[in-house]
């Protein structure tokens, strides 16, 4: 039967990172894969990280399975993360499994819908994550886009955004990117956060919030801020979270997905229904990295550390949105590219055209995905000169 298969397309991503591992010019730069790299282009460990990894090798005794809601302390630790001191978790209105990476809480999430509701609609922004539609459609939802980004202002498409939300029936599901939106980095601010909630409130659909970049636009708080309004307005949602950033556990796929229901009462059978779409997918997630993450947070000098580790990352991400602009600038380039500092996380579209991204990758080995989404963790001291000079030379 296996003759039957067809050829399955590369993931562009995964496709662009293979030709650029491949590529021997030395002055190659990397500006496709989502991944947090240092001023010498590395993704290195966190301290705190090493501490607790420390711990937990001397003080683990068995391999035994973890259970199916994973470990318990760190659910606890990414609910209080995530929610702060709401009275949703004062109330036990919030389950959380913890799950392989912020995939995979992706994909327990549309399971769980599926679950819920087998008629459900997702929706999600236009553009967004590109893994996110084939992971809902996998799970046998349907999937539609609504109005997000506008590309020929490079900013939010609000009129059209919220025009499309309006139309959206109570039953569906509505994804939202908490913060640092993946691929545009263009955000809600605190207004528009107040009308999407409004409406989500009116119309009756299930928000689903996705929070992968926690901690890498404007802070901890500040990227949740949306999600703690929708919590205290809507009576159900669903919260998909990652611990590969901000804590830089990539390889070690630790997330979550918390189901937020509108009485306590509930919650109970939320957890049930939650638990057995575990068991129907991987059963047990992993281990290791959950607890790296929950010493962490067990341990006021390590939380204390972490927080100095991701403000640094934080920070050389918006200092190079700046500086990016100053470079440009510096080599002639009139065109303006103000907007890359309104936006947050590792990601902004340059707004450039097919051919001027390809004559980049062939001219200049200067590798980006073919919508312009660049990491901005990409470029460092050693590569952003190189990079102002070859955008100057394409742009003219």
């Amino acid at each position: 039967m296996f003759s039957q298969l067809q050829p399955v397309a590369t993931d562009p991503i995964l496709g662009l990172m293979a030709a650029y591992k491949e590529d021997p010019n030395p002055l190659k730069v990397d500006l496709g894969v989502g991944v947090y790299k240092d001023e010498q282009g590395h993704t290195a460990v966190l301290d705190c990280v090493k501490k607790a990894e420390k711990l937990r090798l001397e003080q683990e005794d068995s391999k035994t399975y973890i259970g199916m809601a994973g470990d318990l302390s760190f659910n606890r630790h990414i609910e209080q993360l995530a929610f702060g001191p709401h009275k949703v978790l004062l109330e036990g209105r919030v389950t959380t499994a913890h799950t392989p990476g912020g995939t995979g809480a992706l994909r327990v999430a549309a399971e769980f819908i599926k679950k819920a509701n087998p008629d459900a609609t997702i929706w999600v922004t236009s553009p967004t994550w590109a893994n996110h539609i084939s992971l809902f459609q996998a799970a046998g939802l349907k999937v539609k886009e609504y109005s997000y980004y506008d590309y020929s202002t490079k900013g939010l498409n609000e009129e059209a955004m919220f025009a499309d939300l309006a139309t959206i029936p109570a039953g569906d599901v509505v994804l939202v990117h908490a913060c640092c939106h993946n691929p545009s980095g263009m955000d809600l601010n605190e207004a528009q956060w107040q009308k999407f909630t409004a409406i989500a409130k009116e119309r009756g659909f299930t928000p689903l919030v996705d929070m992968a970049y926690q901690g890498f636009g404007l802070g901890l708080d500040v990227d949740a801020a949306g999600l703690r309004l929708l919590a205290n307005e809507v009576p159900e949602l669903i919260l998909c979270t990652s611990c590969s950033k901000n804590f830089g556990l990539y390889r070690e796929r630790i997330g979550a997905v918390s189901i937020m229901v509108a009485q306590a009462s509930v919650t109970e059978t939320a957890r049930t229904n939650l638990l057995a779409v575990v068991r129907s997918i991987y059963s047990m997630p992993p281990a290791h990295g959950a607890i790296i993450v929950s010493h962490i947070l067990d341990s006021a000098e390590l939380t204390a550390q972490w927080h100095q580790e991701l403000a640094v990352m934080r920070n050389r991400i918006n200092d190079y949105r700046q500086l990016i602009i100053d470079k440009l600038a510096g080599e002639g380039v009139k065109q303006d590219f103000s907007f890359i500092t309104k936006q947050h996380g590792m990601f902004s579209f340059l707004g450039i055209n097919k051919e001027q991204i390809e004559q980049l990758r062939k001219d200049y080995s200067i590798y980006m995905v073919g919508s312009s989404r660049v990491s901005i963790a990409g470029l460092n001291h050693s590569n952003i000169d190189y990079f102002a000079k070859a955008m100057a030379a394409v742009l003219k």
